[in-house]
């Protein structure tokens, strides 16, 4: 989030302020335009992680995971299925509890990748997941909408469309997400398609398949061999799909089916432990990286049993409590903590890692969304986190998606994407001539050094307002919100699709009118 810093002006400045307000509010308007700038590529991460753990920590936490799979288990729910594997396998299957023998799971995970490709149907949008590389999503699942005109209210099929044309316009998204609001005008069995298909018209970059059953799950791989041919799926990862465990160690019937129908088809498994410490994990860091520690090695080992070689990552959302009222708490150390030990696990096991976002319990896009979702945000880039869902738009604990909170945040992100670069050192960067040019006591803004790198020296907000408290009383008196929601307003008007070839976009549509007329409404 950017903290809008008001400056103080000189007597001069505000005379400044006063004559040259509209002025300065033309130039911003033509610097920004109507839409964004041009899309940026996939994060190529050129500073260090930040590591919390030794290796004498890291080994501890392993140990302990070690002793949670053989001796305590992990119950796969209403799954014959996966019980059978289990124990094809060797693991010791006791009901529909497994317990797995020391080194089971690392030695199943030997076959999944490292890092791979996450394709687009346009290549030019393609993003590596793993690596040094950085991915950013949109926020995912809110059943809310906090819309442009500032009511709270539960989301529709157009809110969605609005999200997935904004994360297709903002630079620094690398993909248009998943569920980036539930669209609850339509019936909960069908609005997956509405749902992948507005993914696919209204964007070119990579997207997110549906979870929530395992036929809807079918129907994305479908959908995704409409788009980009049979072979092309079975040979390549053109979705990510969230793979949730029911924390504490246990994997449900619907995360399975899901599971398998996408391991089944060479698309790739972010299998992610929901953790709120202190209610589905234990109150302590290294208890609660153990917890996730196991249950990452049992459900990514399970997309090998399904088809090896299968890409799958190593996922987690970490949040505290309030130990008074219960509810989830962003933004603060210990998810932190959590979060960097559980890059370094992902590191050593050689998977890539998902965490984070712009995370925050706030009701509305204020202070304490914007020092929550920094705090949360820093910590996933500086992690090494390849894969970021709820990079922008999430409020109030996940139950809202935003669109002015989007804006902010995607401003957030384009931070993060110059940060990410590290320090320039190239003979122009070292600026020697720029020194040599001024000398001591003079100032570098007229220098050829400065006049020739000025325009992209620094990253420029769309939103911040640095400008004096003058010239930001005669511009409206705006606070960030205000000017993210006319950036929203502005982006959507200038929206235009990206082409779609017609032919798809028919095959596509009478795909899903022949999904919908084989079943009834259903809305639960």
């Amino acid at each position: 989030m950017s903290d809008v810093t008001e400056q103080g002006a000189a007597e001069g400045g505000g005379r400044r302020a006063r004559g040259e307000g509209r002025g300065a509010a033309a130039r911003r308007a033509s610097r920004t335009g109507g839409g964004p700038g041009p899309s940026l590529p996939y994060i190529q991460r050129r500073i260090r992680e930040y590591e919390v753990l030794d290796e004498e920590g890291l080994q501890l936490i392993e140990r302990n995971a070690d002793v949670v799979l053989e001796e305590i288990g992990i119950e796969f729910r209403d799954d014959a299925e996966a019980l059978d594997l289990w124990k094809a396998a060797g693991a010791d299957v006791r009901g529909q509890r497994v317990h797995f023998p020391k080194g089971l799971c690392r030695e199943l995970l030997k076959t999944a990748p490292k890092d791979f490709t996450w394709h687009a149907r346009n290549p030019e949008r393609n993003a590596q997941i793993g690596g040094k590389a950085t991915v950013f999503a949109p926020v995912y699942g809110p059943p809310f909408v906090r819309d442009l005109d500032g009511n709270r209210r539960y989301a529709t099929i157009e809110d969605f469309r609005n999200f997935v044309k904004l994360a297709y316009m903002a630079p620094s998204m690398h993909s248009s997400g998943g569920t980036v609001c539930e669209p609850v005008d339509i019936a909960v069995n069908k609005r997956h398609l509405d749902m992948v298909y507005s993914h696919i018209r209204y964007s070119d970059k990579p997207f997110m398949g549906s979870v929530t059953a395992p036929e809807r799950a079918e129907d994305t791989v479908a959908m995704a061999k409409i788009l980009f041919g049979d072979d092309f799926v079975e040979n390549n990862a053109v979705t990510l799909n969230l793979i949730n465990a029911n924390s504490p160690l246990v994997f449900d019937e619907t995360m399975l089916g899901a599971a398998k129908v996408y391991a089944r088809h060479n698309q790739a498994c972010v299998v992610s432990p929901f953790i709120l410490s202190g209610a589905m994990s234990p109150v302590t860091v290294a208890g609660t990286l153990t917890q996730i520690l196991a249950e990452v090695l049992a459900g990514a080992a399970f997309t090998q049993l399904i088809r090896k070689g299968a890409p799958v990552l190593f996922g987690t959302f970490a949040a505290s409590i309030s130990m008074q009222s219960g509810a989830p708490t962003f933004g603060t150390p210990e998810p932190s903590l959590v979060s960097y030990g559980a890059a370094q696990l992902a590191r050593r096991l050689g998977l890539p890692f998902r965490t984070g976002g712009s995370l925050c319990g706030s009701k509305v896009p204020d202070a304490q969304a914007a020092h929550e979702s920094a705090n949360t945000l820093n910590m996933t880039l500086l992690a090494g986190t390849n894969f970021v869902l709820h990079a922008a738009g999430w409020l109030e604990g996940g139950l809202v998606s935003s669109y002015e909170k989007f804006m902010i945040d995607q401003d957030q992100l384009g931070m993060m994407q110059k940060m990410a670069e590290g320090v320039d050192l190239s003979e122009d960067a070292q600026a020697l001539d720029a020194i040599r040019e001024v000398g001591p006591g003079s100032h570098y803004l007229g220098c050829a050094h400065t006049q020739a790198n000025f325009q992209s020296a620094f990253y420029r907000s769309p939103l911040a307002d640095n400008n004096s408290f003058e010239q930001w009383e005669i511009e409206g008196e705006k606070r960030i919100e205000q000017r993210a929601n006319a950036l929203a307003r502005s982006w959507l008007e200038h929206y235009e699709a990206p082409y779609l070839d017609p032919a798809i976009d028919e095959a596509l549509k009478e795909f899903i009118a022949k999904r919908k007329d084989s079943m009834p409404d259903a809305f639960t």
